[in-house]
């Protein structure tokens, strides 16, 4: 028998969503897009890995363009900083990398030589400090505005990933290889390693959400996790 719905539990048939539709957009041939980020201007910034370049994307048209970032540049992770410009970590040239959004310039900061790191990820705390990460072993911060930069070797060695800022102005980054969560104090810049909870199971992203809390995908176990 067909169950009746009580009037209050109803609901409108104009507040079901339609059907999501998907838009696949073409890109340059060996672009290999990796990470993207909206821009302010309504397209979108995607680190093309495979041909070393900032691409933007026009999602009203599909128009693209690239920006070369320099020789041997394989950028992996992009973000919008404060200041509106697309940010890079480039694991080709062991750099950070800033792309005015405006005439397209370059500017690149490299880390030490004696410290490649593949670097993975980048996060800007509430002082508009960025904070990446290096698989390699290490984590860093950027200042903008000096140029100034600071690379750390993380607790474990091997692992830093996905990195994040919460609300309150914590620094948290997760370790694939070392399978925890780092907790990074932004004026001292010194990494703890929280426990996991359980062994080997390869944090890998990290997001918090409104409350401060810290949500975590964990590689290796299928799980997702979740630190108070």
């Amino acid at each position: 028998p067909t169950e009746e719905i009580p009037p209050t539990l109803a609901v409108p048939t104009d507040a079901i969503p339609a059907e999501p539709k998907l838009t696949a957009f073409p890109l340059p041939t060996g672009s290999r897009p990796h990470d993207v980020a909206p821009a302010l201007d309504g397209g979108v910034w995607y680190t093309a890995q495979g041909s070393g370049a900032l691409g933007w994307l026009d999602p009203e048209t599909g128009r693209t363009r690239h920006t070369p970032l320099g020789s041997g540049s394989r950028p992996h992770g992009v973000i919008v900083g404060p200041d509106g410009a697309p940010w890079i970590t480039d694991s080709g040239l062991n750099a950070i990398v800033r792309v005015d959004p405006e005439n397209l310039s370059v500017d690149v900061f490299p880390l030490p030589p004696d410290r490649p790191r593949k670097l993975e990820h980048r996060n800007f705390d509430k002082n508009g400090v960025l904070w990446f990460t290096g698989q390699n072993s290490v984590y860093g911060r950027l200042n903008p505005s000096s140029g100034k930069m600071k690379v750390l070797d993380a607790p474990g060695g091997r692992g830093p990933y996905g990195i994040a800022a919460s609300p309150d102005g914590n620094v948290y980054y997760a370790s694939l290889a070392g399978s925890y969560v780092g907790h990074i104090d932004i004026e001292s810049g010194q990494a703890t390693a929280l426990d996991p909870s359980a062994p080997g199971q390869g944090a890998r992203r990290v997001w918090p959400d409104s409350q401060g809390r810290i949500w975590v995908s964990k590689w290796n176990a299928g799980q997702v996790g979740l630190y108070d």
